[in-house]
């Protein structure tokens, strides 16, 4: 499709636009062991009660409380001990009056017992026990539906399935989940001049680095990142690239290729072919495309590292994330006080590496704006994020930091 802005899109238009482009993940059932990370489709309603049957909280013996009373030191109250339950066994018989059960926590408590005396209260007796002090009616004991009733709704469809989350429910005995599939994300670099890392350079060449950077971003919210190698700098060898991995993903993310200058591979491939090229009116990463490929989603990414890195920040990670349908899209945003004077383009929402403490009222600069600056990119835990209208930063100023940790 042809580009008819002539205007700069802002960045939360930009925002939008890629968030619309990344349509909602279908859902699919996926073992418990696998959902890490992902989000609940649907209310989970539990198959039966936490606990299932009331057990001990303690290793002890199972008794009636009234067979007890008036236990002492000087005067203890002696049981014989007709059964051992060891946490597991099924084949539980009632407790008889008068008598005790020697018990493990977790096992089922017998019929007829009420309380379990704690073995530090005992003398360990085997076949008889002598017990030292009364224990209360319902003592260390754990009642069935305590935790969780049977048929009750225990979790709720859009709760991001985190490790306790998982735990919980596989001891419910869910096997599976249904959940939104992870984003299959197929990401590709462009460049002659690009190098696969442990390989030499020549004159004039540089590794490799965006798609190392773009598959562990899709790969820590979650989605499945295919690589595909850099392409040199050749319509016909993007085209040939490509083919065979159109159909087998939800969204194309490529780096490179998309500015105004000779050479640029992915804007003379896909220009014409379902993909709008633009400027975005935020620095560094302006050059931008969107749109669709043989019907695959496209994202098309400055080549410059930190653009291509912050591009994906900004605009492909809270779209996936939508798509995954998780409710914290946004990174945490804090308020806090310039440690040295900024500038900054006009009518360009800039974004500066920064660094944040906890507990700390500053945000301090890494390094200056520039796109190729990687190792600021690699040192800071926050973006410092300065207004399209602001051109000057003065050391102390308020300023809004997205952070890129928790």
């Amino acid at each position: 499709m042809p580009n008819t802005a002539t205007r700069p899109r802002s960045v939360d238009s930009y925002r939008a636009t890629i968030a619309a482009l990344v349509t909602d993940l279908p859902i699919e059932r996926l073992p418990v062991a696998d959902c890490l990370g992902l989000v609940l489709a649907e209310d989970v309603t539990a198959p039966i009660a936490l606990p299932p049957f009331d057990n001990s909280a303690m290793d002890g013996y199972a008794v009636r409380s009234v067979d007890v009373v008036g236990a002492s030191e000087d005067n203890p109250v002696e049981l014989p001990v007709s059964e051992d339950i060891p946490a597991g066994r099924t084949d539980v018989v009632p407790l008889l009056p008068g008598t005790a059960h020697r018990i493990m926590t977790g096992a089922p408590v017998p019929p007829g017992a009420d309380t379990v005396v704690q073995v530090e209260l005992t003398d360990s007796g085997v076949d008889k026990v002598r017990i030292f002090t009364p224990v209360a009616l319902g003592t260390h004991l754990r009642r069935t539906g305590e935790d969780v009733r049977e048929g009750s709704t225990v979790m709720t469809a859009g709760t991001v399935l985190r490790p306790a989350q998982l735990g919980f429910l596989a001891a419910l005995g869910l096997p599976d989940l249904p959940v939104r599939r992870r984003p299959r994300v197929l990401i590709l670099s462009t460049g002659t001049e690009l190098v696969e890392p442990g390989r030499p350079l020549a004159a004039g060449q540089i590794y490799e680095s965006n798609s190392v950077h773009i598959a562990a971003a899709v790969e820590e919210i979650g989605g499945v990142a295919h690589v595909l190698r850099s392409v040199p700098d050749d319509v016909e060898a993007l085209y040939k690239t490509l083919e065979p991995h159109l159909h087998d993903h939800d969204l194309l993310i490529t780096t490179g290729g998309v500015s105004a200058g000779a050479y640029e591979v992915v804007k003379d491939a896909l220009a014409g072919e379902g993909v709008e090229f633009l400027k975005v009116a935020v620095q560094p990463g302006g050059p931008q495309g969107f749109g669709s490929y043989m019907g695959l989603p496209v994202v098309t990414l400055p080549g410059n590292p930190v653009s291509a890195a912050l591009s994906f920040e900004l605009f492909v990670r809270p779209a996936l994330l939508r798509a995954m349908g998780r409710p914290d899209v946004d990174r945490k945003r804090v308020t806090a006080k310039a440690s040295a004077a900024m500038t900054s383009p006009a009518g360009k929402k800039q974004y500066r590496r920064g660094y944040h403490e906890a507990g700390s009222v500053q945000a301090v600069p890494v390094g200056g704006p520039g796109s190729h600056l990687l190792m600021a990119f690699a040192q800071a835990n926050c973006l410092i994020e300065i207004p399209e209208d602001v051109t000057e930063v003065p050391e102390g100023g308020d300023v809004q930091l997205v952070m890129l940790v928790p």
